[in-house]
């Protein structure tokens, strides 16, 4: 059970006094260098680790969306591993622009195996590391600081020898101080400063310092603090790139990289969707796309993100939460009516002005940039207002309701969601619209045909019941007005339109139109309706007759 006093079994890990820091002053104006480690560290933190063919296709998927770098394995530490990194040497499956990138202990004979699985290789990435952890040092290694310095330099002694004997491959090291957020920062200050020393970074060998945060102990703002503090203490030049590598114990991998970012670091290596040992390591694709919203593009292609999650549940068994940033199924989705009403007139706001900049409330990203349609931005429950049954009638059916038709009928479909206690689809809400709203494909009573004479006012008008043709004549100051005078002469009874409204349902002159009434009979309570037909004066009318059908229950039950 959780203690009393934490403070009795947990001390808060140290911060650093930097009154001289500049990152929070920093804006981040650029992608950095990506490196997926899906294919290694993301591997091998799945119960049921991806065999080679597995590995080949998420590789293929990787570079297609732009990854240039990609930790592929661990080749001293299975032959599938092994067998994965010639497969993709040997049969030409790296492009001419990706680096593979291999990762091993430093232990002599673990990087000979590794090295020898790069033979023939164009690019490759040798990242090794050692622990240098007080933690690891003391509990796991039993070293001291001399000793961990010593087994990081003959680590890289032995790597540099084996590169200046087969320089056909262009060659890059990478070196991890791990678990570096948890080392004291002179320590990680002079093992890298000694890796330095015995690589002599040129453009001919580049360097890579990967500074990981392999278990998150601290505040983001703290990591970006240590980043910086490192660069500033180190000798870093065009061939040094200093690196992250944040996992997300914490909760905070992704504002941790971009605060570390903002400290310097040019480069990110992490897996899709987080995937990684424990709670994960930081999600590219949230980092990507954050930077994507800020008008900084990634340089990967988030597109079509639903193969992005498609291919991830695949390779990993592991589902996308809904509600993952950018990628889940609901995250573009509003429930709520007072979010539904405020997307629905910023999507009208964008309609009537010629804005390039996307500001929609609620929505920080255009869902069409990542392949989600505007479908998915309303859905409707019990939860939702008049607003969001209303967008999806216009999103998907042109109607633009009014006011009066919009609260109506927001009333129905919360009746309809409280009495099913579920969400309600898109064809269920036009089968209730159209239900509620006499809206039928053949109506039992329709307007056969009219003629309008506007010197007199009056109006002859043939009606299809379920008995023949009735033939109906009103007089009135305006056709609607006629209309009503001969319903309410062949009805018997008092009939008044209290509301309406027309559009039409396109942009070219055979476009149908829809009209919208509200009518009154006999003193009554109001009874909407709705017709669509090829002109908006029969479309009137047929608005008004199909009021008539939905206030007699008889004639209701007919239809």
């Amino acid at each position: 059970m959780m203690h009393t006093h934490p403070e009795h079994k947990y001390a808060p890990y140290p911060v650093l006094e930097r009154p001289q820091r500049r990152w929070p002053n920093q804006v981040l104006s650029q992608a950095p260098r990506w490196c997926s480690t899906d294919l290694r560290d993301g591997n091998q933190a799945l119960a049921q680790p991806m065999d080679g063919a597995s590995k080949a296709e998420y590789f293929q998927y990787l570079v297609e969306i732009g990854f240039k770098e990609i930790e592929v394995a661990f080749p001293a530490a299975s032959s599938t591993d092994y067998d994965f990194v010639r497969y993709l040497i040997e049969g030409q499956h790296i492009p001419d622009d990706v680096s593979i990138q291999v990762i091993t202990q430093a232990r002599p004979e673990l990087i000979e195996r590794t090295l020898q699985s790069l033979l023939g290789a164009k690019q490759a990435i040798v990242h090794v590391y050692n622990a240098t952890a007080p933690v690891f040092r003391e509990q796991v290694f039993g070293m001291d600081k001399h000793e961990v310095i010593a087994l990081a330099v003959a680590a890289v002694t032995q790597i540099k020898t084996w590169c200046d004997a087969h320089p056909e491959t262009q060659w890059t090291l990478q070196y991890s101080p791990e678990t570096f957020c948890m080392t004291e920062l002179d320590f990680s200050i002079a093992i890298c400063q000694a890796v330095q020393e015995v690589w002599q970074a040129s453009a001919a060998r580049p360097l890579i310092l990967n500074l990981p945060a392999t278990v998150e102990v601290n505040t983001p703002n703290v990591y970006a603090d240590q980043i910086e503090a490192m660069i500033d203490a180190l000798a870093i030049d065009a061939h040094t790139t200093i690196s992250l590598h944040p996992h997300n114990d914490r909760g905070t991998g992704v504002a941790a990289a971009e605060l570390a970012m903002l400290a310097g670091a040019t480069r990110v290596e992490g897996c899709l969707f987080g995937n990684g040992e424990r709670t994960g390591n930081v999600d590219l694709v949230t980092l990507a796309l954050n930077l994507y919203s800020q008008g900084i593009h990634p340089q990967l292609d988030f597109s079509n993100m639903r193969k992005a999650v498609a291919m991830a549940e695949k390779m990993t068994a592991l589902p996308v939460h809904p509600r993952h940033p950018y990628a889940g199924e609901l995250v573009f989705t509003a429930f709520s009516g007072s979010h539904q009403d405020a997307i629905k007139k910023g999507f009208a706001w964008r309609e009537m002005r010629p804005v390039n900049l996307w500001q929609v409330p609620y929505l920080p990203l255009d869902p069409q940039d990542v392949g989600a349609t505007y479908e998915a931005v309303i859905r409707v429950n019990s939860q939702s207002g008049k607003s969001g049954a209303a967008w999806i009638l216009q999103q998907n059916h042109g109607l633009i309701l009014p006011a009066y038709v919009q609260k109506h009928f927001s009333q129905c479909v919360q009746a309809h969601t409280e009495q099913h206690g579920q969400e309600i689809s898109i064809a269920a809400i036009w089968q209730l619209f159209r239900q509620q709203y006499g809206l039928h494909a053949v109506p039992t009573w329709r307007v056969q045909d009219y003629v309008y004479d506007a010197e007199s006012g009056v109006l002859q008008a043939r009606v299809h019941t379920e008995h023949g043709l009735e033939s109906l004549v009103g007089k009135g100051k305006g056709m609607i007005a006629a209309w009503v005078h001969a319903l309410s002469t062949w009805r018997e009874q008092d009939v008044s339109v209290l509301h309406y409204d027309e559009h039409s349902l396109g942009q070219n002159t055979h476009s149908q139109a829809v009209a919208y009434v509200g009518c009154q009979f006999d003193g009554g309570a109001p009874v909407y309706a709705v017709a669509i037909e090829q002109d908006a004066s029969k479309a009137a009318l047929q608005a008004v007759l199909n009021a008539v059908v939905l206030q007699a229950p008889a004639l209701k039950a007919a239809v």
